[in-house]
């Protein structure tokens, strides 16, 4: 597992030219804020800031979710303009999609947060990609599931409209795929998926990979 996690940073590190991703980390006291720090300045792709802002990955630590701790997420990724990604102890079950759709797209459990699963979080989180533990994104998609059949019978609920090429690669992103191990399947190039999303992205105002994969999951494409 470590070794894998060592092979999955070093390959992003070399996919972004040696670029190094900006990341200003938030957390509730002082120990958790100083040992995220730690964990992170031992990493020669990370380049830690005091402040979040365009371009950087806002690294938040809670210990539990809260309203206040939700109105931070959405000013870092909507006001601030930063990726996120959320460390944190516990999700309830209706917080998840909310935590999503503020913008999120990695999620650690406190539990499980190594220097190199911090890593491997942040640098997903700068590429914009969704990095969720698996039990997670298995509640994510029954989650949507049960809204999708809640919304079956009502009437005038617009479609999505995705094309054939963009469920697929969103198929894929839902099993925890990367864009290389995406771009291997569909055979295309690493590019066309990328594009893929971002036009995607773009035309429905979504977030990040994973808010795109709960729509399509709400909308039952996939």
């Amino acid at each position: 597992m470590l070794d894998s996690a060592r092979t999955g940073i070093a390959s992003a590190s070399e996919a972004g030219g040696g670029r190094r991703v900006p990341v200003a980390v938030t957390a509730p006291d002082p120990i958790s804020h100083e040992g995220a720090i730690s964990q992170l300045r031992r990493h020669p792709e990370i380049e830690l800031r005091e402040q979040s802002g365009p371009g950087t990955v806002a690294l938040l630590i809670e210990n539990a979710l809260d309203e206040t701790a939700l109105t931070r997420l959405r000013r870092v990724v909507r006001s601030e303009g930063a990726r996120a990604v959320l460390v944190v102890g516990a999700i309830r079950e209706n917080e998840l999609l909310s935590v999503v759709e503020c913008g999120v797209g990695a999620i650690v459990w406190r539990h499980e947060a190594t220097a190199h699963r911090l890593v491997q979080a942040v640098l997903a989180a700068s590429r914009g990609e969704g990095d969720l533990p698996g039990d997670l994104l298995g509640r994510l998609i029954s989650q949507v599931g049960s809204m999708h059949r809640g919304a079956v019978d009502r009437p005038g609920v617009p479609s999505l409209g995705l094309t054939p090429r963009e469920v697929d690669v969103l198929r894929l992103i839902a099993e925890g795929l990367d864009t290389g191990e995406i771009a291997r399947k569909l055979s295309y190039s690493e590019r066309t998926v990328k594009n893929v999303m971002h036009g995607l992205t773009t035309r429905l105002h979504l977030r990040n990979r994973a808010h795109a994969v709960a729509h399509a999951l709400r909308e039952g494409y996939i």
